[in-house]
């Protein structure tokens, strides 16, 4: 079975909206306001394309992605890899052919069924109403959280507030920054 992986840049109080400077959102780009940049925080996200075998997102991060990260040297490792995008609106038309192999998946039964295939690792990126709802189904097997040293207040959140039971988790990875930032990798106990 392969391990799914979310990776997420977050604030204190959980946003994960926005990141990267994405328009139209409220604290768009707070990842780079007011926080020195330190490359060693950072290593995680290089090691995720090394060790990544596949990207999984939801629509609107796959629209917000596919203009932009094709041609970033920053993100060369995924172009050649395969990607699924969870989405019951997106067409074949709609999908850019200069990134790679994309699959549409239509549902988590689908994305539960990938999971059951051969090859490594899946990595999810951006995508909060997927991650929640791929939590909520229990089909998270690993998260890679760098915490920002910042409450946003307002803002899509990883988790979600669905009422359900307890879920552990293991953390097998940390390390605290210079700058404040904190990366905090966790296995969700079965």
């Amino acid at each position: 079975m392969r391990t799914l992986i979310s990776t997420a840049f977050i604030s204190l109080d959980g946003v994960v909206e926005a990141p990267g400077g994405e328009p139209g959102y409220r604290n768009s780009g707070w990842t780079f306001k007011g926080i020195e940049f330190l490359p060693e925080a950072f290593d995680i996200k290089g090691r995720e394309q090394e060790e990544a075998t596949a990207m999984l997102m939801g629509r609107t991060s796959y629209e917000a992605f596919s203009p932009v990260w094709p041609d970033m040297e920053d993100f060369a490792g995924y172009k050649a890899m395969p990607k699924y995008v969870v989405s019951t609106t997106l067409t074949e038309d709609d999908l850019v052919t200069h990134w790679g192999e994309t699959t549409i998946l239509r549902s988590l039964d689908e994305v539960a069924a990938l999971k059951e295939t051969e090859g490594g690792p899946i990595i999810v990126h951006g995508s909060a109403a997927l991650n929640q709802s791929l939590s909520d189904a229990g089909l998270i097997d690993r998260y890679h959280l760098l915490v920002f040293p910042l409450l946003l207040g307002a803002g899509k959140r990883l988790f979600s507030a669905t009422d359900k039971d307890t879920q552990k988790l293991k953390l097998i990875e940390h390390e605290a920054y210079a700058n404040g930032l904190q990366k905090n990798v966790f296995d969700v106990v079965r």
